[in-house]
């Protein structure tokens, strides 16, 4: 019987049971199941295994993280349950049948939108910046701004138009370079197709609506006219433009003979597209966009702004959960194309900031329970600069009643937002500093609404959370009594004394991490994997290498090894602390090609000992970040663990963590 047999006996029944299982597999920490059906699974039972380090769910498939010894985890669970395991790919295949067609949208448009959202954010916080020296009038008695008073700031401002202009004008490259990077087609001909759409030689969109139809540039084709128009900033046209091109590429290499399907696939695939955009799609996906934004457009602004306003604002954090959120930025950015800003993304920024300021009021409430603070600020500040799911998934919904206080807090200062007629000039950075994104002239009402979305859920999480903690440290005194009556005031004090004698027995002597590759050093919440960057595993940090050998960062024991993938291993230090380093995001679809172990599972191994060398343009051309991250899975004897990111490291020198 295999060690964890127990575990996994307990675990496929709880799952619903083999005949619950379509498929199953497993990566470095988690396994994956894609279910018959889902409302089976008992995720409390589940979670509540000592086992298991968390679940969730995520495009159709429930992920339950194991950590470094799922492998061995899941070769009891098969053997167990009886059934073969598969693929993550097939995982995935077969999870879509738990997709409805508004899952499936959501989920397209999320992995679109996802690698172009850095570059949308730098974009607004510019816009912002911007905004701030060319719009404020703010010097000579309010009559002029810093670019009118100086010759410096004015080209500073020229200046950083360069990098807006690119990443809101060009935006349909970005696009078509998405879809086709997601599709799994070639890249560079998405990027020729958006580059088509947004040309210098086309009448530019945003100058459209101030040409008359005479004067609007055509192709004269003899028999009829096409209008030569820009698609800038347009995201419908575009989208519609890409998956044409993704589709027709697929088409193609299918019929097409092996030997001139390098000449035939791409020149077919590209000019038909690029056809159908301009004479067919971009038209109306264009008309698609304006009846969206339009609409969206005339609930903000209509008789019946505020109830848009209160039901937004209340229910967008819900929608985070679902991932429904995701649809918000196509619907931002045609907004910005349309009408110049965007009333929507002010009330997504207040609705961050209402949740970190529930967590606030968890601060407060456990201000003096340290372990409950370890996990409430990085939260909180995490939540005030853009990111919500450590504090929603990680305090908010964990109690309920923050999580509520937020969205109430929300949902007024959302009615405040569109009452004042709040509007952006691009989507921010979505927490305090979204405030550079605003318009000049809504500055102040949006800063009104922020104190709103501070005071409101702060105070209403103090309220009802002291009420309830009072009533949990009660029950939890009237326990204690009864067993200190039970047990007796000097058995009572034994235990105090024995547990300080072992705490102070405990300390270790200060030991550090060394850079496992040279690159930039950066957080777990920038890795861009929602289990890292959420800090599922465990606490630690990543590297964006610049080599292709993984060293260990300290003297360990190699414990962990992936034989079929060979792209992570786990390390166990002598004072028990778990290491899992990880190569890359998704690389265990490669296969292993592209990585090779020098070390063996069990061999003792010192820091800066070659653990994996591997190859990063071959994880490139899979279509695979190779960011590598580190993350203590388990702390052991270790306490008081720093972690140096934002920095440039050396491998086997630089310390990229502390601890003692």
């Amino acid at each position: 019987m295999g060690k964890y047999a127990e575990d996994a006996k307990q675990l496929l029944r709880l799952v619903g049971g083999k005949e619950n299982i379509a498929a199953v597999s497993h990566c470095m920490t988690r396994m994956r199941f894609a279910l018959v059906d889902p409302g089976k699974a008992d995720v409390k039972a589940i979670e509540a295994m000592k086992v298991v380090k968390g679940s969730f769910t995520q495009s159709g498939q429930f992920q339950v993280i194991i950590g470094n010894t799922v492998a061995d985890f899941y070769n009891d669970f098969v053997k167990e349950a009886g059934i073969e395991g598969v693929s993550k790919d097939a995982v995935k295949q077969a999870a879509k049948k738990n997709q409805n067609v508004l899952q499936r949208i959501v989920t397209a448009l999320a992995e679109i939108f996802a690698p172009l959202i850095p570059a949308i954010i730098t974009g607004g916080l510019i816009l912002g910046f911007r905004n701030c020296i060319d719009s404020l009038y703010l010097f000579e008695n309010g009559t002029k701004t810093l670019c009118e008073i100086s010759q410096f700031w004015a080209g500073i401002d020229s200046f950083l138009w360069l990098i807006g202009e690119a990443v809101f004008h060009m935006l349909p490259v970005g696009i078509c370079w998405s879809v086709t990077r997601k599709m799994g087609t070639t890249q560079m001909l998405g990027i020729v197709l958006g580059l088509t759409l947004v040309s210098g030689q086309l009448l530019n969109a945003y100058a459209v609506a101030g040409t008359a139809a005479a004067d609007i540039p055509k192709w004269n084709f003899g028999g009829f006219q096409v209008n030569m128009i820009g698609y800038q900033g347009q995201v419908i046209p575009a989208i519609l433009a890409a998956f044409t091109l993704v589709y027709l590429e697929k088409f193609f290499r299918k019929i097409t003979p092996q030997v001139i399907s390098m000449i035939v696939v791409p020149f077919c695939s590209l000019l038909l597209s690029v056809m159908a955009a301009h004479f067919i799609l971009g038209p109306i996906g264009w008309k698609i966009g304006a009846a969206v934004s339009s609409l969206v457009f005339a609930g903000i602004t209509g008789t019946f702004k505020v109830l848009f306003g209160v039901i937004f604002g209340t229910v967008y954090a819900p929608l985070v959960i679902t991932g429904l959120h995701h649809m918000s930025n196509a619907i931002d950015l045609q907004l910005i194309a349309d009408y110049g800003g965007t009333m929507l993304w002010p009330m997504i920024a207040l609705s961050n900031i209402a949740q970190g300021s529930a967590v606030l009021g968890m601060i407060w409430l456990q201000r003096k329970d340290a372990e409950a603070q370890e996990v409430n600020i990085p939260a909180c500040i995490s939540c005030y600069l853009g990111v919500t799911e450590p504090a929603i998934f990680g305090v908010n919904l964990k109690r309920g009643f923050p999580f509520v206080c937020g969205m109430i807090g929300s949902g007024i200062a959302a009615v405040v937002c569109v009452a004042t007629g709040t509007t952006a000039n691009a989507i921010g950075v979505g927490g305090i500093p979204g405030i550079l994104s605003i318009q000049p002239a809504y500055m102040g009402s949006f800063a009104v609404c922020m104190a709103i979305a501070f005071a409101v859920p702060f105070f209403l999480t103090a309220a009802v959370g002291k009420r309830r903690l009072q009533a949990e440290e009660g029950k939890e005194t009237a326990e204690l009594a009864e067993i200190a009556a039970g047990a007796g005031a000097s058995a009572a004090a034994g235990v105090v004394a024995s547990a300080m004698r072992n705490k102070t027995e405990s300390k270790q002597t200060a030991g550090e991490l060394k850079a496992f590759l040279s690159g930039e050093a950066i957080p777990l919440k920038e890795v861009g994997d929602g289990v890292f960057s959420e800090g599922i595993m465990g606490d630690g940090m990543a590297i964006v290498p610049e080599s292709e050998t993984l060293y260990a960062p300290a003297d360990a024991e190699v414990t962990v090894m992936m034989q079929d993938s060979r792209h992570a291993c786990g390390l166990t230090l002598e004072n028990g602390m778990e290491i899992l380093l990880h190569i890359g995001i998704d690389t265990v679809d490669m296969k292993g090609d592209g990585f090779e172990y020098l070390v063996k599972e069990g061999e003792k191994v010192s820091a800066g000992t070659p653990l994996i060398r591997f190859d990063r343009e071959k994880i490139k051309a899979a279509g695979h970040p190779d960011v590598t991250v580190c993350v203590i899975t388990g702390e052991g004897d270790a306490k008081d663990i720093r972690f140096h990111t934002g920095m440039h490291v050396k491998e086997r020198e630089t310390a990229v963590a502390e601890f003692s």
